[in-house]
């Protein structure tokens, strides 16, 4: 069996994967987090093919705690990934496991190549940011570089759903870049942008118009080394219920301008307002996606997708890819050694297989 330690198990995303991965035969699931009360409270409560088994692991734990848990893949679940260092992957490199997480934060997946010689050394895989960006929007671009004789533009947006499992470390990671600079590829160039600012509103079919802001991802840094054509490249992001998205775009303007902090040390506040909100929502999130480029024949070709999924199902959206790769591991595919982003490693054809387990709509267009 794939012993499988998923840090911050008993969270809200790292119960989803838990939940996933339980009836999986060849797989023993171990749940670990700060509370070991926690963790054995809710290892004891998953009705497993083999009892699920519990431990204490703090991100900034020795490697030796973690050693003692006998892992043979690590997944961490605990977020935020911005400013969060890379202990615990050293820590699955130190006691020979393979490592993988949901990071989206764009220094933390871009930078996980430092600890490439360890991990190969090791002989062990380390994968950043699998999750939706930029391991699902890679998929859709890899599908498109299948047709396109070169990609031009891209761009995509995620608008999340109110009455989701969103946590403060969720919010957080979205708060750390609303108000701040960083780049994105207009016109061929790395320009800088505004978090949250640049105001568009987009129709999604199924759930109507939606206001979106510029979003930072890894992304933004990957995808224009894997498709040299690239010319423009935007990610945006926005709430569903408008006073909220709004209300985040005024935090934004008067983080920019100096009279607020940055956000995300309000997160856990934060999370508390936006819940008295709920009731506006409908538990329906939605993506968007539009590709641009030459096909084979040179003449120009547009590809458009979205994902709607309702029911409050789309935060397994980004679990996906962990699942994914843990039962693979499980079923004895090999994974390269080395430390990498997620790229290449989930095809747009798994994720629409699991997608079907769900209330989540995939149109192309």
């Amino acid at each position: 069996m794939l012993r499988v330690a998923i840090i911050g198990g008993y969270g809200n995303f790292g119960a989803d994967v838990a939940r996933s991965l339980v009836c999986d035969p060849a797989i023993q699931l171990i749940i670990a987090g700060r509370s070991l009360a926690k963790a054995e409270a809710f290892a004891a409560a998953l009705d497993a093919a083999h009892p699920a088994e519990a431990g204490a692991y703090d991100l900034t734990g020795p490697s030796e705690v973690l050693a003692a848990l006998k892992p043979d893949l690590v997944i961490n679940m605990v977020g935020p990934y911005n400013g969060q260092s890379y202990a615990v992957a050293e820590a699955a490199i130190a006691c020979g496991a393979h490592y993988c997480d949901i990071a989206d934060a764009r220094e933390f997946v871009t930078g996980i190549g430092v600890l490439d010689d360890a991990a190969r050394a090791a002989g062990v895989a380390v994968i950043a940011g699998a999750s939706s960006i930029p391991a699902l929007t890679a998929a859709y671009m890899d599908e498109a570089a299948r047709e396109m004789r070169s990609i031009r533009t891209v761009e995509y947006g995620i608008s999340g759903a109110e009455q989701s499992n969103a946590g403060a470390g969720t919010v957080a990671a979205v708060l750390s870049f609303v108000g701040q600079r960083f780049t994105q590829l207009i016109a061929g160039r790395m320009t800088p942008v505004t978090g949250w600012g640049d105001q568009r509103r987009v129709a999604i079919p199924g759930i109507g118009a939606r206001w979106f802001g510029r979003a930072n991802a890894p992304d933004l840094d990957l995808f224009a080394a894997r498709y040299p054509g690239l010319t423009e490249h935007s990610f945006w992001a926005g709430h569903a219920i408008a006073p909220l998205h709004f209300g985040t775009v005024l935090m934004g303007w008067l983080t920019r301008i100096g009279l607020l902090p940055r956000l995300d040390r309000f997160a856990p506040q934060l999370v508390r307002i936006a819940s008295l909100f709920d009731w506006l929502g409908t538990g329906t999130s939605g993506f968007f996606m539009t590709i641009t480029g030459e096909g084979a024949d040179g003449a120009p070709l547009t590809r458009r997708h979205w994902i709607i999924a309702r029911l409050g199902h789309g935060p397994y959206i980004p679990c996906i890819p962990v699942i994914l790769i843990a039962r693979a591991m499980a079923e004895g595919r090999s994974f390269e050694p080395g430390a990498r982003p997620c790229l290449g490693i989930i095809s747009l054809t798994e994720y629409r297989a699991e997608f079907a387990k769900f209330a989540i709509e995939v149109t192309d267009a």
